[in-house]
Protein backbone atom coordinates (compact mmCIF):
# COMPACT_ATOMS: atom_id res chain seq x y z
CA UNK A 1 0.00 0.00 0.00
CA UNK A 2 2.92 2.08 1.22
CA UNK A 3 4.52 1.38 -2.38
CA UNK A 4 1.00 2.29 -3.96
CA UNK A 5 0.75 5.63 -2.72
CA UNK A 6 4.89 6.79 -3.17
CA UNK A 7 4.67 5.57 -6.69
CA UNK A 8 1.29 7.95 -7.28
CA UNK A 9 2.89 11.00 -5.11
CA UNK A 10 6.16 9.98 -7.76
CA UNK A 11 3.71 10.40 -10.57
CA UNK A 12 2.04 13.82 -9.60
CA UNK A 13 5.25 15.34 -9.04
CA UNK A 14 6.32 14.52 -12.31
CA UNK A 15 3.61 15.31 -13.90
CA UNK A 16 3.62 19.02 -12.31
CA UNK A 17 6.90 19.47 -13.46
CA UNK A 18 6.27 18.59 -16.86
CA UNK A 19 3.76 20.73 -17.20
CA UNK A 20 6.00 23.49 -15.61
CA UNK A 21 8.90 22.28 -18.36
CA UNK A 22 5.83 22.40 -20.93
CA UNK A 23 5.13 25.81 -20.35
CA UNK A 24 8.72 27.16 -20.21
CA UNK A 25 9.49 25.66 -23.63
CA UNK A 26 6.47 27.20 -25.36
CA UNK A 27 7.50 30.27 -24.54
CA UNK A 28 8.96 32.14 -27.29
CA UNK A 29 12.20 33.42 -27.18
CA UNK A 30 12.70 37.04 -26.44
CA UNK A 31 13.79 39.19 -29.69
CA UNK A 32 17.41 41.18 -29.66
CA UNK A 33 17.34 44.88 -29.35
CA UNK A 34 17.57 46.39 -32.41
CA UNK A 35 17.56 50.16 -33.75
CA UNK A 36 14.24 49.31 -35.06
CA UNK A 37 12.38 48.90 -31.91
CA UNK A 38 9.71 51.67 -31.33
CA UNK A 39 8.17 52.04 -27.86
CA UNK A 40 4.96 51.36 -27.35
CA UNK A 41 3.50 54.03 -25.39
CA UNK A 42 5.70 57.35 -26.50
CA UNK A 43 6.43 56.33 -30.23
CA UNK A 44 10.49 56.71 -30.20
CA UNK A 45 12.86 54.83 -30.65
CA UNK A 46 13.72 52.54 -27.37
CA UNK A 47 17.70 52.98 -27.95
CA UNK A 48 17.59 56.82 -27.28
CA UNK A 49 16.75 55.80 -23.26
CA UNK A 50 18.24 54.97 -20.43
CA UNK A 51 17.75 51.85 -17.96
CA UNK A 52 15.92 48.60 -18.56
CA UNK A 53 13.59 47.57 -21.35
CA UNK A 54 10.54 45.12 -21.88
CA UNK A 55 9.04 43.65 -24.70
CA UNK A 56 5.84 41.74 -24.98
CA UNK A 57 4.95 39.28 -27.22
CA UNK A 58 1.58 38.22 -27.79
CA UNK A 59 -0.14 34.75 -28.79
CA UNK A 60 -0.80 35.31 -32.48
CA UNK A 61 1.97 37.89 -33.06
CA UNK A 62 5.05 37.14 -33.96
CA UNK A 63 7.35 40.25 -32.94
CA UNK A 64 7.56 42.08 -29.86
CA UNK A 65 6.00 45.36 -28.92
CA UNK A 66 9.01 47.11 -27.36
CA UNK A 67 8.74 48.86 -24.27
CA UNK A 68 10.92 52.30 -23.36
CA UNK A 69 11.20 50.52 -19.86
CA UNK A 70 10.55 47.54 -17.70
CA UNK A 71 7.98 49.65 -15.66
CA UNK A 72 6.22 50.23 -18.98
CA UNK A 73 6.16 46.36 -19.68
CA UNK A 74 4.49 45.04 -16.52
CA UNK A 75 1.95 48.43 -17.25
CA UNK A 76 1.11 46.66 -20.28
CA UNK A 77 0.04 43.56 -18.22
CA UNK A 78 -1.80 45.34 -15.45
CA UNK A 79 -3.90 48.13 -18.03
CA UNK A 80 -7.74 46.66 -18.95
CA UNK A 81 -7.24 48.20 -22.47
CA UNK A 82 -4.17 46.27 -23.51
CA UNK A 83 -4.52 42.85 -24.82
CA UNK A 84 -4.02 39.33 -22.45
CA UNK A 85 -3.20 37.05 -24.62
CA UNK A 86 0.34 37.02 -23.38
CA UNK A 87 2.76 34.76 -24.69
CA UNK A 88 5.79 36.04 -22.89
CA UNK A 89 7.10 39.10 -20.91
CA UNK A 90 10.79 39.98 -20.73
CA UNK A 91 12.97 42.57 -19.22
CA UNK A 92 16.47 43.15 -19.24
CA UNK A 93 18.64 41.65 -16.83
CA UNK A 94 20.00 44.83 -15.48
CA UNK A 95 22.66 42.37 -13.55
CA UNK A 96 24.27 41.82 -17.09
CA UNK A 97 24.00 45.21 -18.16
CA UNK A 98 26.96 46.93 -19.53
CA UNK A 99 25.74 49.76 -18.13
CA UNK A 100 22.39 52.25 -17.23
CA UNK A 101 23.08 54.11 -20.48
CA UNK A 102 23.00 50.80 -22.29
CA UNK A 103 21.40 48.09 -20.84
CA UNK A 104 22.10 45.30 -23.53
CA UNK A 105 20.69 44.06 -26.34
CA UNK A 106 20.19 40.58 -25.87
CA UNK A 107 19.95 40.17 -21.71
CA UNK A 108 16.12 39.48 -21.64
CA UNK A 109 14.26 37.56 -18.80
CA UNK A 110 11.27 36.30 -18.13
CA UNK A 111 9.67 39.10 -16.37
CA UNK A 112 7.74 36.95 -14.29
CA UNK A 113 10.55 35.48 -12.70
CA UNK A 114 12.74 38.49 -12.32
CA UNK A 115 13.25 40.47 -9.21
CA UNK A 116 12.80 44.49 -9.07
CA UNK A 117 13.86 46.84 -7.17
CA UNK A 118 11.57 49.75 -6.88
CA UNK A 119 11.37 53.34 -6.05
CA UNK A 120 15.22 53.80 -6.29
CA UNK A 121 17.06 56.89 -7.25
CA UNK A 122 17.86 56.12 -10.81
CA UNK A 123 15.12 56.96 -13.53
CA UNK A 124 14.07 54.87 -16.77
CA UNK A 125 13.10 55.01 -20.43
CA UNK A 126 11.00 58.50 -20.32
CA UNK A 127 12.48 59.85 -16.97
CA UNK A 128 9.91 58.03 -14.73
CA UNK A 129 10.38 55.69 -11.74
CA UNK A 130 11.59 52.78 -12.68
CA UNK A 131 11.03 48.90 -11.81
CA UNK A 132 15.08 47.81 -11.85
CA UNK A 133 14.87 43.68 -13.15
CA UNK A 134 17.30 41.62 -11.97
CA UNK A 135 17.54 37.46 -12.73
CA UNK A 136 20.05 37.19 -9.20
CA UNK A 137 18.72 38.54 -5.89
CA UNK A 138 22.01 39.41 -4.94
CA UNK A 139 22.55 42.09 -7.43
CA UNK A 140 19.41 43.20 -7.05
CA UNK A 141 20.06 44.01 -3.08
CA UNK A 142 23.27 45.17 -3.88
CA UNK A 143 21.90 47.40 -6.53
CA UNK A 144 19.13 48.80 -3.97
CA UNK A 145 21.85 48.98 -1.18
CA UNK A 146 23.54 51.69 -3.85
CA UNK A 147 20.63 53.20 -5.29
CA UNK A 148 17.91 53.01 -2.50
CA UNK A 149 14.54 51.03 -2.91
CA UNK A 150 13.27 47.96 -2.11
CA UNK A 151 13.20 44.85 -3.77
CA UNK A 152 10.19 42.91 -4.98
CA UNK A 153 9.17 40.22 -7.07
CA UNK A 154 6.60 40.52 -10.22
CA UNK A 155 3.58 39.10 -8.24
CA UNK A 156 4.08 41.57 -5.39
CA UNK A 157 4.43 44.88 -7.87
CA UNK A 158 2.55 47.39 -6.16
CA UNK A 159 0.31 48.52 -8.51
CA UNK A 160 0.02 52.36 -7.54
CA UNK A 161 4.03 52.69 -7.94
CA UNK A 162 3.75 51.01 -11.62
CA UNK A 163 0.25 53.28 -12.80
CA UNK A 164 1.27 56.23 -10.32
CA UNK A 165 2.02 59.55 -11.34
CA UNK A 166 5.65 60.52 -11.88
CA UNK A 167 4.97 63.76 -10.32
CA UNK A 168 6.17 63.40 -6.78
CA UNK A 169 10.24 63.32 -6.54
CA UNK A 170 11.79 60.51 -6.14
CA UNK A 171 12.63 59.09 -2.52
CA UNK A 172 15.80 60.30 -3.21
CA UNK A 173 15.43 63.63 -4.74
CA UNK A 174 16.55 63.29 -7.66
CA UNK A 175 14.90 63.54 -11.24
CA UNK A 176 17.37 61.91 -13.38
CA UNK A 177 19.99 59.21 -13.16
CA UNK A 178 23.40 60.67 -13.68
CA UNK A 179 24.80 59.95 -17.16
CA UNK A 180 27.87 57.93 -15.17
CA UNK A 181 25.53 55.69 -12.90
CA UNK A 182 26.86 52.46 -12.92
CA UNK A 183 23.89 49.62 -12.50
CA UNK A 184 26.16 47.16 -10.51
CA UNK A 185 28.19 48.85 -8.22
CA UNK A 186 31.51 48.60 -10.01
CA UNK A 187 33.58 50.00 -13.14
CA UNK A 188 33.21 48.07 -16.19
CA UNK A 189 35.97 47.35 -18.03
Amino acid sequence: MIRVALAALLLAALLVTGCEDKEQASMPAPYPLTADAMGRYCGMDVLEHAGPKGQVILDLIPEPIWFSSARDAIAFTMLPEEPKDIAAIYVSDMGKAPSWEKPGSENFIDARTAIYVIESSLRGGMGVHEAVPFSIKDDADAFAVKNGGKVVRFEDMPEDYILGSDTEPSPSGSQLAPLDSDVKGHEHG
